[in-house]
């Protein structure tokens, strides 16, 4: 199956344009400010579920 618009599939870059596209680093750096509240929230869910699982394997290797 090959889809255009899949979203694993890395921008080309245009050289008609005169600026050069943005990094990807700044591209999740805006959209992290962007959605604010919804990036913290999910960073502070990976943190917690990560925390669970190393302390659960630890209890579990004891």
């Amino acid at each position: 199956m090959s889809n255009s618009t899949s979203p694993s599939k890395i921008p080309e870059k245009s050289t008609s344009s005169s600026e050069p596209q943005p990094s990807f680093i700044k591209l999740a750096m805006r959209n992290m400010v962007r959605k604010g509240g919804k990036s913290l929230q999910h960073f502070f869910l990976t943190t917690v579920g990560l925390l669970a699982v190393l302390v659960g394997l630890a209890y579990l290797t004891h």
